[in-house]
């Protein structure tokens, strides 16, 4: 099992857990230190750095790749070094290769960050249904970190909360009372 946790400089973290395939525990535990030394590069702004860490864990993934939940989250880390480096169209790739992971599909974060990788790259379709698939899982409080023109440009393309913008509170889509 893994979940998305955003950090202080709007860099994600991982919560390194095994499940789905397991992998045996050395190449588990070489891949979450060199996660963990991504990570540090990354928090530091060091996105070529962090790259190089999140590539070699990448590489010691036994194929096929997208049956490890450690793809998800090393495709995930390694597009948002590149989304932070600005470069969208790798970032954008990275996104979509971890969406390949079972598992990974409704995943908020995952959904955010390719719609503001289709948003810079000019593709205002995808980028509004990938903001509003975040935006559905969790509320306004998903784009809090990040650029206010992505929740502009989202804000455009939705029709308003009952209540309105300002009132949007979180509540689970599926309940009905």
């Amino acid at each position: 099992m893994y979940y998305v946790k955003k950090s202080t400089n709007k860099l994600i973290s991982f919560c390194y857990c095994k499940s789905m395939n397991e992998l045996s525990d050395e190449i588990y535990d070489q891949i979450k230190a060199l996660s963990s030394e991504g990570d540090e590069f990354a928090e530091a702004g060091c996105y070529q750095e962090a790259l190089e860490k999140y590539w070699v864990a990448w590489d010691l993934l036994p194929e096929p790749k997208t049956n490890w939940d450690a793809a998800l989250w090393i495709q995930a880390a390694i597009g948002d070094a590149n989304f932070f480096r600005g470069d969208f169209e790798t970032s954008l790739n990275n996104f979509l290769s971890a969406m390949q992971v079972e598992g990974a599909i409704g995943n908020p974060f995952l959904h955010l960050r390719i719609g503001q990788c289709e948003f810079e790259l000019g593709n205002h379709v995808r980028a509004a249904d990938e903001m509003s698939r975040a935006y559905m899982a969790e509320g306004m409080s998903i784009f809090k970190d990040d650029d206010p023109k992505y929740l502009t440009f989202l804000k455009t393309h939705l029709q308003p909360p009952v209540g309105g913008w300002e009132y949007e509170k979180k509540q689970p889509w599926w309940k009905i009372w």
